[in-house]
């Protein structure tokens, strides 16, 4: 699994609760080419509701690009949810392209919309279980090469497992200030501690207009706790 994400330089992941005052002009141009070659695009719902998501793949070239490779148009759109409180016109869900999978503990539904929905229902002491919806995941939809957009949390529940394998950081050349509110980690990773820090190992630098784009492997996985891991920090 990918994890990409963006941050200032005093560790902010957001401002005014969106990360799109963070990022730059090559920033965004990286959040579109790593979605163009993965099998699903993964994020909480609480990012899902900030961001507005909409089409994943907007841009015609990078559709036929996926073509070409023997993709299909759009990778899938899956949402972590812990009791799908999702708005009825969030953008994605109004796209008759669109083919959703919501990794969930709930029974619940989501009314009806133009795109396809289907439910990945991985609960574990009424909580989700990370670690069986994404291998079921794997196993239903084919899905070899996951990226995960976020948020912070749901960040702190995937490397918690062990599931992250390589984690793309963009690095902000901004000062954000500020204290957090309402006890709110405005970090990329948010939640409580890992047993022991995880490490990681450089696997790539580059700089554009002061903007570093790093690129980690996550190793040291077997030092985290790979217990099944409570989603009632996760956005609803």
């Amino acid at each position: 699994m990918l994890s990409n994400m963006v941050s200032t330089v005093d560790g902010r992941a957001s401002i005014d609760g969106r990360s799109g005052p963070i990022a730059g002009p090559a920033d965004r141009q990286l959040f579109h080419a790593l979605r163009t070659p993965v099998d699903a695009v993964m994020a909480g719902a609480g990012t899902m509701r900030v961001e507005r998501y909409g089409r994943i793949i907007r841009d015609e070239p990078r559709r036929r690009l996926r073509r070409e490779r023997g993709l299909g148009e759009e990778p899938l759109a899956c949402i972590v949810s812990r009791s799908l409180a999702l708005p009825p016109d969030l953008p994605l869900l109004a796209e008759p392209e669109a083919h959703v999978v919501v990794l969930t503990p709930s029974d619940a539904k989501l009314p009806a919309s133009a795109a396809r929905v289907d439910y990945i229902r991985a609960a574990s002491d009424g909580e989700l279980d990370l670690p069986r919806a994404l291998s079921e995941l794997r196993s239903r939809f084919a899905v070899e090469l996951l990226l995960c957009e976020g948020g912070p949390h749901l960040n702190c529940e995937l490397l918690s497992a062990g599931l992250v394998d390589e984690l793309f950081l963009s690095l902000s050349p901004k000062l954000a200030g500020g204290d957090p509110p309402d006890g709110e980690m405005l970090r990329i990773v948010a939640g409580r501690e890992f047993e022991e820090p995880l490490e990681l190992d450089l696997l790539g630098a580059l700089e554009h207009d002061s903007h570093l784009f790093l690129r980690y492997g996550v190793s040291a996985r077997e030092r985290v706790s790979r217990a099944t891991t409570s989603s009632s920090s996760l956005a609803s």
